[in-house]
């Protein structure tokens, strides 16, 4: 399956370490690692939502028999293959109803055209976070973590995410806890690639790469 990096990267990289002291030191542990992107946009919600709430290992489980029930390639599913699948169906993948109904409620606003995909390029960054919240399911973090990892825009801070808090505590503030204010403070300085650098806080806490 083709990953793609985000052209940006390497500008991101040098403006980051210019400006902050912190990735200045934190940019060079992890070389030649980048952030990448795959499959399509509907999958990849799709995933987010069977793995809320369940380790990583239960949720690639769920994910194959998911996947296997819809029929088709894994990283490219259709909407209409998931609208045919009936509740018994998705509950034998080991799926919750709540879950089934938040697939179903994805798929439909996939095949109905509801979400705007084939605009998404040339939309800001909370026009898409607005159509994909008013997906059952998919909350502001889910979104944030979509533009970063899907559509790799260079510029989110998702402040719901504990480990960009923990990172900033560890890193700016000799992990004294930090209240939302102060992680967007820190985060200001960081932008135009806001993104970048939260990547970088993430490696911080975890050498393994993060991959939505």
């Amino acid at each position: 399956m083709p990953t793609i990096t985000p052209a940006y990267w390497d500008e991101a990289c040098r403006h980051l370490s210019k400006r902050d002291r912190v990735m200045k030191k934190l940019i060079p542990k992890f070389g030649e690692a980048r952030l990448q992107s795959r499959g399509d946009a509907f999958t990849t919600l799709a995933r987010s939502i069977v793995g809320q709430q369940i380790s990583v290992k239960a949720a690639q489980s769920v994910w194959d028999r998911f996947a296997a029930a819809v029929g088709g390639p894994s990283h490219r599913l259709a909407p209409d293959a998931v609208l045919a699948l009936d509740t018994p169906t998705l509950r034998g993948a080991g799926l919750s109803a709540r879950k089934a109904e938040y697939l179903g409620d994805l798929a439909r606003h996939f095949a109905s055209g509801a979400v705007h995909v084939p605009q998404w390029q040339q939309m800001d960054d909370e026009a898409i976070i607005e159509e994909l919240v008013a997906i059952r399911g998919i909350g502001r973090w889910t979104a944030e973590m979509f533009l970063i990892f899907h559509l790799m825009r260079p510029n989110v801070l998702p402040l719901d995410d504990l480990g960009l808090l923990k990172g900033i505590s560890l890193g700016y503030f000799s992990g004294e806890p930090v209240s939302r204010a102060e992680a967007r403070e820190v985060g200001d300085a960081w932008a135009p690639y806001r993104s970048v650098a939260t990547w970088y806080i993430w490696r911080s806490l975890d050498p393994l790469p993060v991959d939505y």
